[in-house]
C-alpha cells in the first residue's frame, strides 16, 4: 500500500480507504471480515458520513486496539434518527450527535471532522455564522477532532475561507465535465450528459488548483459514480471502465490523497486494493477516454503520462501540473516554484522533438506548454 500526505494535515493517509456506505445495515462478521482484509493490505482511514450506532459499533470493534494508527473522517451535523440519518444544523443537535458518535466508536477523538454536505455558498456562510464553525473550532481546541474538513458538492467558497484542511469531493470523469451544483441529482441525471461534453469544466479546475495551493486534502468519493461508470448501460460516457481506471483518474487528479472506495463485498474491497498491485496498462484510462463517444478532453492535458519517455527526462505531466497551478493563480506562488524548482528535470531543456505530442491521446499542444513553462518559472 501506497501512502500520501493529506494536505497539511501532518497525516499520512493510504491511496485506498473505505467509504461506509456498504457497511450500513451489515453486521458485525462481515465488518469484522472487512476489516481483517483491509488491515493486512494497509488501509488506514475511513469515512463514516452515516452515524448509524450499529455500524460505529461494529467498526469499533472491529479496530479494536488498532485505533491509534487509523484515522476517521467522522463526520459533524448528521445524526440517526428513525433508522436513517439526517443533516441537522441545529447546534444542540449537532453536539449531541457528535457526543453519541464517540461513544459509539469507543473513542475520544475524530482524526478528521467533516462538516457534512455543504454544498452552496450559502450554506457555507450559514455554517460561518451560526455556531457549527465556532464548535467545529472548539473540538479542535479540545483535541476531540485533530482537523476541520467539508463534504461537499460545491465546495470553492469553504475551500477559499481559508478555514478548511480537508475537502471530502466526488472525483471521477464524468462529474468533473460538469460544474459544481447545488442540485447534487445533476451530477448522474442522464440529460446533463445528452448534449457532448469538452474538457474539464473550468469551476472544477479552478478547485483542484486551489486546494492544492492552500494545501487542502482531497479525500474522494463517488470514484465509481455509484457504480455507473463500471457498466456501459448505466455510464453518462457511453463506455463501462474499469475499477483500476476509475482510481487512477481520481489519484491522479491534483491534491487529491485517497480514494475512499465503496465496497459491499469483500470481493468488491479486494478489487479497490488490488489497484496498488496493477500494472500500469491496466490502470491506464487515457485511451479509453479518448474512445468515449459523447465526451471529449481534446487539448486537455489529463495527466496520464502517455507523452512519457521524453529524451530530456523531463517529467511532462508534473511540469504541466505545476504550469496550471500558476496559470490559475495570474502569479505563481512560492510553493508551486519551489516544487518545480526540485524537480530533475524543467521545460526549459524541452528540445521540442514533439515525440511527447505524437503519443499525447488528447492533442495537447505539449511544446507550447513547455515554451510557457520556462517564461513563467525562468527555467
Amino acid at each position: 500500500m501506497k501512502y500520501r500526505e493529506l494536505g497539511k494535515t501532518g497525516l499520512k493517509v493510504s491511496e485506498i480507504g473505505l467509504g461506509c456506505e456498504g457497511f450500513n445495515g451489515k453486521d458485525a462478521a462481515f465488518t469484522q471480515e472487512m476489516f481483517k482484509l483491509a488491515l493486512a493490505a494497509g488501509v488506514n482511514c475511513m469515512d463514516l458520513y452515516s452515524p448509524n450506532p450499529e455500524m460505529h459499533k461494529n467498526i469499533a470493534a472491529a479496530l479494536g486496539s488498532r485505533r491509534k494508527d487509523f484515522i476517521y473522517q467522522a463526520h459533524l451535523c448528521t445524526e440517526w434518527k428513525d433508522g436513517q440519518y439526517k443533516a441537522v444544523r441545529d447546534i444542540a443537535s449537532v453536539k449531541a450527535a457528535f457526543e453519541t458518535m464517540l461513544k459509539n466508536l469507543n473513542t475520544d477523538y475524530i482524526d478528521i471532522g467533516m462538516i457534512h454536505y455543504v454544498d452552496s455558498p450559502e450554506l457555507w456562510r450559514t455554517i460561518e455564522s451560526g455556531g457549527v464553525l465556532d464548535y467545529a473550532l472548539e473540538l479542535k481546541a479540545e483535541g476531540k477532532i485533530k482537523h476541520i474538513g467539508v463534504s461537499s458538492h460545491n465546495p470553492l467558497a469553504a475551500v477559499e475561507s481559508g478555514l478548511v484542511e480537508v475537502l471530502m469531493f466526488s472525483v471521477n470523469p464524468c462529474y468533473d465535465l460538469l460544474p459544481g451544483t447545488d442540485d447534487v441529482e445533476k451530477l448522474w441525471a442522464e440529460e446533463s450528459y445528452k448534449k457532448p461534453l469538452l474538457n474539464l469544466d473550468p469551476k472544477r479546475a479552478e478547485l483542484y488548483e486551489t486546494c492544492q495551493r492552500l494545501g487542502v486534502g482531497i479525500t474522494v468519493m463517488k470514484a465509481f459514480g455509484g457504480g455507473d461508470l463500471l457498466d456501459e448501460t448505466l455510464s453518462p460516457a457511453g463506455k463501462a471502465l474499469t475499477t483500476n481506471q476509475c482510481l487512477h483518474y481520481a489519484l491522479t487528479r491534483p491534491a487529491v490523497s485517497t480514494v475512499l472506495a465503496g465496497a459491499h463485498t469483500v470481493e468488491q474491497l479486494k478489487t479497490s486494493i488490488a489497484y496498488e498491485e496493477a500494472s500500469e496498462e491496466e490502470k491506464d484510462y487515457a485511451l479509453a477516454f479518448a474512445s468515449f463517444p459523447n465526451i471529449s478532453w481534446k487539448g486537455h492535458c489529463m495527466y496520464c503520462s502517455h507523452c512519457a519517455p521524453c529524451p530530456r527526462q523531463i517529467d511532462v505531466a508534473s511540469v504541466t501540473k505545476f504550469l496550471n497551478l500558476a496559470k490559475a493563480q495570474g502569479t505563481v506562488p512560492e510553493t508551486v516554484r519551489e516544487h518545480y524548482g526540485v524537480l530533475a528535470h524543467h521545460a526549459g531543456e524541452c528540445i521540442q522533438c514533439r515525440a511527447c505530442e505524437t503519443r499525447c491521446p488528447f492533442g495537447v499542444s505539449i511544446v507550447e506548454n513547455m515554451k510557457t513553462a520556462k517564461d513563467i518559472f525562468g527555467m
